[in-house]
């Protein structure tokens, strides 16, 4: 076996972000495995250090014992204020796939109007948008300075929050959207090959790229459930419930970032 060249704290740091990422208790075996190179007295000599340092009254939470294993949960002196968090947060999102494509299209293409988002998707998606924009996933942002003047959307400060991106620079390849939405919003996704057509965007993109088609106004304005200059073309009208069939593969686009790893929803049961 190769020498470790990990000090302790570097080896101590690594196992107890492990633990943080881990949805289920973290055995010696799991720990071995993915450190390798480091002796198994050695890794738990340090989870045992670890623990200790958790049980001090300074910290909320504890690295416990659990079924032949090691999980993070907090201390039960805390339950009586968690439980009451906890049932003030708000329920998950979840997305069907019509709404997570209308939503990826949204993300890179924003902002974006809704005839736009029908030509890419080749189905009227306004009951769509407006189920995204009850979940506050989509905010209006201005009119475009064209004919009609249709309404814009972009993008919320939730959709940030829900895909752990500090802003929209961080948005990753559409693929990788894809993935981060199945672990974030637990959508019912498409196979990869029937994500939306990340090509079929940037032509888009380049087709909308003229200077005077891209003024916006300062002021957002509200919407109802459907744009009243929907696009003629957009084929046939589609529920948020309804699925889509797009048979394009989704290319990589600029920023292939990989989503920071968040923790895992099931600390301790708080009830």
């Amino acid at each position: 076996m190769s020498e470790s060249t990990l000090t302790n704290d570097t080896l101590k740091a690594l196992i107890e972000a492990i633990f943080y990422v881990s949805p289920e208790p973290v055995t010696l075996d799991m720990l071995a495995k993915a450190l390798p190179g480091e002796e198994r007295d050695r890794i738990k000599g340090l989870v045992f250090e670890l623990m200790n340092d958790y049980a001090w009254p300074q910290h909320g939470i504890q690295i416990r014992p659990v079924a032949g294993g090691w999980q993070f949960s907090s201390k039960p002196e805390h339950h009586e204020v968690l439980r009451g968090f906890v049932k003030s947060l708000k329920p998950p999102v979840r997305l069907t796939k019509p709404s997570l494509e209308v939503l990826a299209v949204i993300a890179y293409r924003q902002p974006v109007t809704v005839p736009e988002i029908n030509d890419i998707r080749g189905v009227d998606c306004g009951g769509v948008l407006h189920t995204l924009m009850e979940r506050k996933l989509v905010v209006t942002a201005g009119r475009k300075n064209v004919v009609g003047k249709p309404i814009l959307y972009r993008t919320s400060r939730d959709f940030l929050v829900h895909f752990g991106l500090r802003d929209l620079g961080e948005l990753p390849s559409l693929r990788e959207f894809e993935e981060m939405a199945r672990q974030a919003l637990g959508s019912e996704l498409l196979p990869p090959d029937e994500f939306p057509s990340g090509a079929q965007i940037a032509s888009e993109d380049a087709a909308a790229a003229a200077p005077e088609d891209s003024v916006t106004s300062g002021q957002a304005e509200s919407v109802t459930a459907e744009e009243p200059g929907a696009s003629p073309n957009a084929g046939t009208a589609e529920s948020d419930d309804s699925a889509s069939a797009d048979p394009t593969a989704a290319p990589s686009v600029s920023g292939d970032l990989q989503p920071a790893a968040s923790a895992p929803g099931n600390r301790e049961d708080v009830e």
